[in-house]
């Protein structure tokens, strides 16, 4: 019989006491929220219910998931649903991949501020690759911007970072063409990362100067390393970049190896050498290294800029049809990639079938639906409600 995965919520049932005595004072709400919810979810501290199943007459129970966004075990029914509405979005054209990064010497003041600064680099790491963007000499047009901030590298050290998915081409100003990007190429990194950091001094000087007096003037004259490649063409593209970026947290449970009484172990790819490798970390520095990447209450990770801004709906809908009408891309996605939106939602619906009050519910010893709710128990209530 194999041996059942380590979780997370062991982890942090196992070494939340010595942690809160060492960083308690120190913790951010966030943080509390986090060792909270995690090892209670799908427990019965987050509710469920009673089901009987009329095929193998079996009682079972499932219990709610935390829905804390940290959590490996939440969020399958969002983000079924997410990637469900972000096909009406998804235009027929080439897609380029972009990493904006800070210098190593800026994380701790990005630690201690994350919301401001989080926040900044999100933003002008974005407006940068629209403004260079729109100049006639790379594509001249307005582009669309998905951008998703990462914090972690793969052994949970802090290394904030933003990943962008970015069109191919884009609106002109007078919205009567649509100008496609030079092939295998959107704009120059030489040129991006430059104004990145030039324009992140700016908005510091202006807005926080406070903060721009405690960086050291080095940090300015240093290189900020910034990354673009060609992704792919279309729907297929988009969706691995929504599955591999998105939805991805700083660690899952697959990665967690063993745990005894001190330590936690994991495994990490190295990006040096492409193999996976393993850390030995003690408890409560596992703990630390985790919350380093859990976010702060309200902040958002997931950001639109130019033609998928929220208030750009009718500049969507020009794109779709100059393209459609200049034939410059590829005819609109059909088939096996339509059937790919359904994969990756069915493979979210199942990850968190038991937290997303699923009206299919799903016998776990037999695997049958035809069940019968027998009683419920509310979030955080020990009272169980039953029906006759």
């Amino acid at each position: 019989m194999s041996k059942p995965q380590l979780e997370l919520a062991d982890v942090v049932r196992r070494f939340v006491g010595p942690y809160k005595e060492q960083f308690g004072p120190l913790m951010l709400p966030s943080h509390h929220r986090a060792l909270q919810d995690i090892p209670a979810c799908m427990t019965e501290a987050m509710g469920g219910e009673r089901y009987h199943c009329n095929e193998c007459n079996k009682a079972f129970w499932i219990y709610h998931g935390c829905r804390n966004r940290s959590c490996p075990k939440c969020h399958g029914r969002q983000t079924a649903d997410w990637l469900q509405n972000r096909t009406a979005e998804i235009l027929p054209c080439k897609y380029f991949h972009v990493i904006a990064t800070v210098p190593s010497e800026l994380r701790s003041l990005f630690l201690r501020h994350q919301k401001i600064l989080y926040g900044l680099l999100i933003k002008i790491a974005a407006d940068a690759v629209r403004d260079l963007a729109a100049e006639k000499r790379y594509v001249g047009a307005e582009v669309g911007i998905l951008a998703v901030l990462h914090t972690w590298t793969g052994q949970l050290h802090h290394h904030p970072h933003v990943h962008m998915m970015v069109t191919g081409g884009g609106v002109t100003k007078d919205g009567t063409a649509w100008h496609d990007a030079p092939n295998k190429y959107l704009v120059p990194v030489r040129k991006l990362s430059p104004l990145i950091a030039r324009r992140f001094a700016e908005a510091l000087q202006k807005g926080h100067p406070d903060l721009f007096e405690q960086i050291p003037a080095e940090v300015w004259k240093r290189q900020w390393c910034s990354y673009c490649k060609p992704y792919g063409t279309g729907q297929d593209a988009v969706l691995q970049y929504l599955a591999r970026y998105v939805f991805r947290i700083a660690i899952t449970n697959h990665r967690l190896i063993s745990m005894n009484e001190s330590h936690v172990t994991i495994k990490y790819k190295d990006h040096k050498t492409d193999k996976w490798k393993t850390e030995r970390l003690e408890g409560v520095q596992f703990l630390r290294r985790f919350l380093f990447h859990v976010l702060p209450k309200g902040f958002h990770k997931v950001r639109y800029y130019g033609l998928w801004h929220p208030c750009k709906k009718d500049r969507q809908a020009r794109a779709r049809l100059l393209l459609d009408l200049t034939k410059l891309t590829t005819a609109p996605v059909q088939g096996n990639n339509v059937l790919l939106v359904g994969d990756l939602a069915e493979e979210a619906l199942e990850q968190s079938s038991l937290e997303s009050h699923d009206p299919k519910v799903k016998c776990p010893k037999c695997g049958g639906t035809n069940v019968l709710l027998l009683a419920r128990i509310r979030r955080g209530k020990a009272n169980v409600v039953t029906w006759p």
